[in-house]
């Protein structure tokens, strides 16, 4: 009887294998076509034998797990490389769109424009005394006005998106962490590696995680039964286990990191917003001080963490001092101020304080200082390894930042260019009409402060150079010099004998005011409105500025053509829109005479157009080239992202899309192979099933034995 009771449960295990293998088959079939599902099978094991006559003896088999096939290596490489695409194919579908904004295959580009506008001015040479020349150059100019304001306003508003796509996909990463977590809770409590494998559970895992790794660059290590950890490339835990460390998008702030002997007290403060991150670093020891005090710390500024140093136009490196509030600093060739509060103690030499002008990603943890990991590319193309390199976020911040940022921080430097340089000759000339009232366009924030500090506030107060400028006062009605005395330079210091020039490092617009009123007081009167300089003819007479080798006009947006400083803000003069005849295509000659056939300011702007002129910005500090050209080179840049950016992802899609075709060879369901399965089950189960009915009628052949 005992050997047919263990024929009986050999039956009964081989039907209870084929039954579990048919089960998994059918799931198999069943989920074909379902994302993120990974191919399972059956484990079969021999049962234990029992030592017999003829010899050994099976006792059946046992059904011992269910596995699913995945092969973790080529995962891990599909993650690595489905990241990088999803980080090039965000930017390259935003580029495109850049792009169009820089078409200069038609004639209303941007180049186009630019080139009719030193056309009219030559225009203007030839025939300076004819007023449909120029309304048509105010005319042209507004166009091209309006198409630098238009592309720079589209590409403020990409930033934005890009801002708006970020916390989005932030919130979305947060959320797929928390399920991760979720997820490796319950495998702990559910899955027993070798006999309770959690398929389902660890194939959801699987799902998360390639969702996660189109956000963010990671690291996975997985221990088996939920001990599970998701880092990024550069280290930073996201999820152990069932603890998660989420992201943060946040606005501007400032960090600082102050050396282990400083004492200082306060806190760093700006305004403003820019793309990049500054590092302000004290190179000299000392207190937060107004200009009028003494011993101020100085700092040195860096865009990339103190890889490199700005530099000042003379090719030093940029040393700020360290202001309060009343003060403010500018960085050179930025928009951000900065300044210091609630000091009462001195910065020391290598204290450092990092200040974040926009909204960045911070990892936090809840036992450490949160981390900013804003994806940053440095000046020579690479990239900070330290921080997010991949996944769509990390795509967002580039175009945000690294791109977009660019571009508008090039067509400001262009800008401020062709403003600067038109106006530096425009500010010198005269048009048909003399002056009896010019109001400056460009204010300071102090009027006490030496107009080339950085805590004046003036724009082009860095353009500024010593010298001085020629001031010619008229009589209203005979149009000639009103005096002998009513011509000249202005003097800058009444007290020492002889004219003092202006020094912009010494003399205020307090100073220049004064300047005005001292040296020709008698014809005009210089007043302060607004933080701005504004000339008044006195009764019966006119007025034009001369040859100024100081800039001071052109600076204080005296006599100029544009007014604004950047992309955003550049436009023409408003007295110039409403009377063209102020625009001035010559100048006043030796003998005080404005003549209106005179050609000189209208000739020397045309020759703009192929003059080598110097293009600041906070990255580039320098260049020395054309308007054009620098604006091609601009035009050049964005089809060479857009193309490598194409490329990279074209490239990363190839090899993201053979790595998953590899997963799917192992995990995928072949149809053909789990109907072969479901066949060779089947038979295993009607065997198995035929060897009970055997078992069962040599039972009963035993027992009608005793009848």
């Amino acid at each position: 009887m005992g050997g047919l009771t263990s024929l009986l449960n050999i039956g009964n295990s081989a039907l209870f294998a084929s039954q579990s293998a048919i089960q998994v088959t059918g799931n198999n079939i069943a989920n074909v076509n379902t994302t993120g599902y990974s191919r399972q099978a059956v484990r079969f094991e021999e049962s234990i034998t029992i030592d017999s006559r003829p010899g050994q003896l099976g006792t059946g088999v046992n059904a011992v797990e269910v596995f699913r096939y995945f092969d973790k290596f080529v995962e891990e490489q599909f993650n690595d490389r489905n990241s990088i695409y999803q980080r090039w194919n965000t930017q390259q579908e935003v580029l495109k769109s850049v792009e169009s904004l820089y078409n200069e295959s038609n004639s209303q580009g941007l180049n186009a424009m630019m080139n009719q506008f030193f056309k009219d001015w030559q225009e203007l040479a030839k025939r300076p005394d004819d007023d449909a020349v120029r309304e048509a150059l105010l005319a042209h100019t507004e166009n091209l006005v309006f198409l630098m304001r238009d592309i720079e306003q589209n590409m403020s508003r990409m930033q934005t998106q890009m801002d708006d796509y970020i916390r989005q996909e932030v919130d979305q990463a947060n959320d797929l962490m928390t399920r991760i977590a979720e997820l490796n809770r319950q495998i702990q409590v559910h899955d027993v590696p070798g006999s309770n494998n959690a398929n389902t559970l660890l194939d959801q895992r699987n799902q998360l995680v390639r969702l996660l790794a189109e956000k963010v660059d990671i690291d996975v290590i997985d221990n088996g039964s939920g001990d599970f950890t998701v880092n990024t490339k550069a280290g930073h835990t996201l999820v152990d286990g069932t603890e998660v460390y989420e992201l943060r998008f946040t606005g501007p702030a400032a960090y600082p990191s102050l050396t282990s002997g400083s004492t200082f007290d306060g806190t760093i403060a700006f305004d403003g917003q820019d793309e990049y991150e500054y590092t302000f670093e004290v190179v000299s020891g000392g207190t937060v001080t107004s200009s009028a005090g003494v011993g101020a710390a100085m700092l040195r500024v860096s865009l990339d963490g103190g890889r490199t140093w700005l530099k000042d136009e003379n090719g030093n490196e940029l040393h700020i001092p360290a202001r309060p509030e009343s003060e403010k600093v500018r960085v050179q060739g930025s928009n951000i101020d900065i300044y210091f509060t609630d000091s009462t103690q001195n910065l020391a030499v290598g204290d450092k304080f990092t200040v974040v002008p926009k909204s960045h990603l911070m990892w936090v943890t809840p036992t450490t200082q949160d981390l900013n990991i804003t994806p940053q590319s440095f000046f020579d193309g690479t990239e900070n390894e330290r921080r997010l390199t991949g996944g769509s976020i990390s795509g967002y911040f580039y175009l945000r930042d690294y791109n977009i940022g660019r571009y508008r921080e090039k067509l400001d430097g262009l800008s401020e260019a062709l403003v600067w340089e038109v106006n530096r000759l425009h500010s010198q000339g005269s048009g048909s009409e003399a002056h009896t009232l010019l109001q400056g366009t460009y204010g300071v924030k102090n009027t006490g402060l030496a107009l080339n500090s950085p805590s004046a506030g003036l724009d082009y107060g860095h353009k500024l150079t010593e010298g001085n400028m020629m001031f010619y006062a008229y009589n209203e009605q005979t149009g000639e010099l009103a005096s002998p005395t009513s011509f000249g330079p202005l003097d800058f210091d009444s007290v020492t004998p002889g004219i003092q020039n202006f020094d912009p490092s010494v003399h205020t617009l307090e100073d220049v005011r004064d300047a005005f009123n001292n040296t020709m007081g008698t014809f005009v009167t210089a007043s302060i409105v607004d933080n701005k300089l504004t000339l008044r003819a006195n009764s019966g007479y006119t007025f034009e500025l001369g040859s100024d080798s100081s800039g001071l006009a052109a600076a204080l947006g005296l006599n100029t053509f544009f007014k604004g400083n950047s992309s955003s803000t550049i436009a023409i003069r408003d007295e110039l829109r409403q009377d063209s005849k102020l625009i001035n295509a010559g100048s006043v000659n030796g003998g005080g005479e404005a003549n209106t056939g005179d050609n000189s300011i209208a000739l020397g702007i045309a020759q703009l157009k192929d003059k080598k002129v110097s293009i600041n910005t906070a990255s580039d500090s320098s260049s020395n080239q054309s308007l054009q050209q620098y604006y091609n080179s601009l035009v050049g840049l964005v089809g060479a992202d857009t193309a490598n950016a194409k490329f990279n992802a074209m490239f990363n899609q190839t090899l993201a899309k053979d790595l998953n075709e590899r997963q799917n060879a192992v995990a995928g369901v072949n149809l053909d192979e789990e109907m072969s399965n479901l066949i060779k089950f089947q038979h295993s189960y009607k065997a198995a099933a035929k060897l009970i009915t055997t078992a069962d009628q040599m039972m009963q052949t035993v027992l009608s034995l005793k009848n």
